[in-house]
């Protein structure tokens, strides 16, 4: 992205192509975004997944150690 260059035209670059270049960018920023989302909902649900197993271990240490006598 940083190392593309335009068609040189009289007043600037080619405006048809500088219109394509941003709606590829605009679509690949798009699709990073999307991810970056399904990213952050699965860390949520492995944390939630994660809290509820260390609560089910902790209870289980607790009962555990009340019953040795």
């Amino acid at each position: 992205m940083r190392s593309r260059t335009f068609t040189p035209r009289r007043r600037g670059a080619d405006p048809v192509e500088v219109a394509e270049f941003l709606d590829r960018v605009a679509t690949d920023l798009a699709a990073a975004y999307a991810a970056l989302a399904r990213s952050r909902e699965e860390v949520t649900r492995i944390k939630a997944a994660l809290r509820e197993w260390q609560s089910r271990q902790a209870s289980a240490a607790r009962d555990l150690a009340r019953r040795r006598p």
